[in-house]
């Protein structure tokens, strides 16, 4: 709603700004009694209820932002978590790996709907479609797929870049 920003940073840190003021106005913390790994991924819904971020490495952590707890877990990947996307409802999010997989969770129930695979690196970004119908992923060796969500299946391959994608 443009009234705050989120931030990760190294030091494990997700903060809430109020961007009126500029002032900081909450921080995320997964488990205060652990060391806090650097925090690289972190997404918010169009509607700023919802936050996930990459917690530990291979899962990602959900908060809802209104009353500022941990709603769940996502877990999963064999491997660092490079990006996250979410719906534009907020219900749904795509987490991109370096295990070379994308996985679809249904942030309702914390559950895992299913897992897309084709990519043959680390797969580094990924982008839904408005509607939240279609993904698009890219990996380490230039390649895009683009998904349907609803099917899981892959529905093309793009190719033919020279250089990295990101």
């Amino acid at each position: 709603d443009g009234r705050q920003a989120v931030s990760a940073s190294k030091d494990g840190a997700v903060k809430i700004w109020d961007l009126e003021s500029g002032h900081e106005s909450g921080t995320l913390q997964v488990d205060a009694g652990r060391v806090m790994l650097p925090v690289s991924v972190v997404a918010v819904s169009a509607d700023g209820r919802t936050v996930v971020f990459e917690s530990w490495g291979h899962s990602l952590s959900v908060w809802d932002l209104a009353d500022g707890r941990e709603r769940c877990t996502l877990t999963g990947h064999h491997r660092p978590i490079q990006w996250v996307a979410l719906s534009a409802d907020g219900r749904m999010a795509v987490s991109a790996s370096a295990d070379r997989t994308l996985k679809v969770w249904d942030l309702d129930s914390g559950l895992e709907r299913c897992t897309l695979t084709g990519h043959t690196s680390e797969v580094k970004m990924v982008a839904l479609s408005s509607d939240g119908r279609m993904a698009v992923s890219a990996s380490t060796n230039r390649i895009l797929r683009v998904w349907d969500l609803d099917s899981g299946q892959e529905r093309c391959t793009l190719a033919g870049y020279q250089h990295d994608l990101y």
